[in-house]
């Protein structure tokens, strides 16, 4: 691999299990370790364990430190108590999406934000470009090891590890004893959490998670079970030309806030309707897994767009993808086509998510 490829404080335990890295968002990172059709379904029935060391840790400080992210986000960080986070999203000023990154509020003068792989040296330069007198900047992401720990069983698994110690509820974090945070969000579907620790401690933390019932989970896996819920994965799904509101995800953006970066963007858009909407789809014949960039069509053969995302879905046992379409052609039980390599596959629209889990 190059040598400008970054590697995961996990990195010997990940070949010590028989991974195989592949590079992603500059990083190299597990793929797999046995399969990804057994590593999904460890993850839909009982836990699986997934490297995040990859991902970014951002701490903001400051008093004034929540009242300047809220003009840099999309959602209310104002809503947030000590001890609970929220999705969020860092805009251009043209609404695109730069960053969509998880906020948890750590005290009334510290947050921490937890963001995407291949966007820590964007994220950094778009705040210290409109970073104000007071507020505080601390990129900490060489310093932490990240765990996602998810599945029915991740509870128990904590338990295990922690007795003495309680989970966060959803979307919370909180400090263990051991020095370790834990932050309840997930990427999944599924319960779990993701547990950070010093770097060094990393592999020690991964292998007690394995020891204690969890499955070693690779990006192919995480790519199958995020995608069935429909989460976007930034880069693919998201882009700096793309809005939340087209992506569908006007939930996470607080118009009501009197400023942020796009802001009169969104309005725009949610009154009027967005050109173009990040729609699900289905492929009703047996054919390749779809993939991004594959062209859709309409059922007349009119180019409509191409994939964002898209996979064979291990626990639905058919094609599933996203793709921007034209709003007239983003209503559920719309037919389309896909085209594979100049073939042409039956599909669908559906309404999101692909798996609907019982609550």
């Amino acid at each position: 691999m190059s040598e400008t490829v970054l590697h995961s404080p996990l990195e010997a335990a990940h070949l010590a299990l028989g991974a195989r890295l592949i590079p992603f968002g500059g990083w190299a990172m597990p793929v797999q370790y046995s399969s990804i059709l057994t590593e999904h379904a460890a993850v839909r029935e009982k836990a699986g364990i997934f490297d995040i060391s990859h991902m970014g840790q951002i701490f903001v400080s400051g008093e004034n430190h929540l009242a300047w992210l809220d003009r840099l986000l999309t959602n209310n960080l104002g809503k947030l108590k000590p001890g609970e986070g929220q999705y969020t999203m860092m805009l251009n000023h043209g609404g695109g999406v730069i960053d969509d990154l998880i906020a948890y509020r750590i005290s009334d003068t510290e947050t921490l934000l937890v963001v995407n792989a291949s966007m820590i040296p964007e994220d950094l330069a778009w705040m210290e470009k409109h970073l104000e007198s007071g507020v505080i900047l601390r990129n900490e992401s060489d310093a932490w090891a990240g765990l996602a720990v998810q599945g029915p069983d991740a509870a128990e698994i904590f338990a295990k590890l922690f007795p003495a110690e309680s989970l966060p509820p959803r979307n919370g974090i909180t400090r263990l004893a051991s020095g370790a945070t834990v932050c309840r969000t997930g990427y999944t579907g599924e319960d779990g959490y993701e547990f950070f620790c010093p770097a060094a401690e990393g592999s020690v933390w991964f292998m007690k998670f394995i020891e204690a019932g969890a499955t070693a989970c690779g990006l192919g896996a995480r790519d199958t079970l995020r995608l069935e819920m429909c989460y976007p994965l930034n880069g693919n799904d998201l882009s700096p030309q793309r809005s939340p509101i087209q992506a569908g995800l006007g939930f996470f953006c607080d118009l009501g806030k009197s400023e942020f970066i796009g802001r009169e963007i969104l309005i725009s858009q949610k009154q009027n309707g967005p050109e173009t909407k990040l729609t699900a789809i289905e492929l009703t014949e047996k054919g390749p897994p779809p993939r991004p960039h594959y062209a859709v069509l309409s059922s007349d053969r009119e180019t409509l767009g191409e994939l964002s995302s898209g996979v064979l879905s291990p626990t639905l046992g058919k094609g599933i993808a996203m793709a921007y379409l034209p709003t007239a052609f983003s209503k559920p039980g719309t037919p389309l086509l896909i085209d594979v390599r100049g073939r042409q596959f039956k599909a669908v629209t559906v309404k999101k998510p692909f798996l609907k889990k019982s609550k």
